[in-house]
């Protein structure tokens, strides 16, 4: 059952200021710490962007959008389109420490569900979750109709949400879902390596 691992980059970094996956953290950019997470515990990664050129220096698949300016979901319809993997596993681009125990303990509970899709202190996080390719017609369907969320897909889909993550230290589960989206939150992101 090969396993894909999406960077979804296609954000506008508005609130930073500056575009947040190309960030320094300890001498290597927010999307290279991202990258060489994934791809330990996926057969194969990609980075969806919609200015390819940024992140050539990778070394890794490019793909642009789809459904232009449709967000998030439009990002994981991009992968499940050009990708023949059968599960796909995703970070986000603004997710700087994400842990690979985490993304294997939600894979041990994918069983027959379209998504597994974790819940950190009552938030649910779906750009840190996982899809089966079988939900890509649904998403097509969703984007055809403007309807960009991606909560909204789990109207439509078998979903496991996960809260629970067993023998997981709690300062692990606190940095992988921590987002980097502002000056303050760099910082602060900054301070995690010290």
């Amino acid at each position: 059952m090969p396993l894909c691992g999406v960077i979804l980059a296609g954000g506008q970094s508005s609130r930073m200021g500056t575009t947040k996956s190309l960030l320094r953290l300890n001498n290597k950019t927010v999307i290279e710490h991202i990258a060489e997470t994934l791809c330990t515990c996926t057969d194969t990664c990609i980075v969806v962007a919609n200015k390819p050129w940024q992140y050539t220096f990778l070394g890794l698949p490019i793909y642009r959008d789809r459904y232009v300016g449709k967000g998030p979901l439009a990002g994981l319809e991009t992968a499940l389109f050009h990708v023949e993997a059968d599960v796909f596993v995703v970070a986000a681009c603004d997710m700087p420490f994400i842990h690979t125990s985490i993304y294997h303990c939600l894979l041990q509970q994918r069983a027959d569900y379209d998504a597994v899709i974790p819940v950190y202190n009552g938030q649910i996080h779906p750009l840190a979750g996982i899809y089966k390719k079988e939900v890509l017609p649904v998403i097509k369907k969703m984007l055809d109709a403007d309807e960009r969320k991606v909560k909204s897909l789990f109207d439509h889909v078998h979903v496991k949400y996960v809260a629970t993550f067993p023998g997981i230290p709690e300062e692990v589960l606190y940095k992988h879902f921590f987002n980097m989206n502002t000056p303050a939150q760099y910082e602060e992101a900054k301070s995690f390596l010290l």
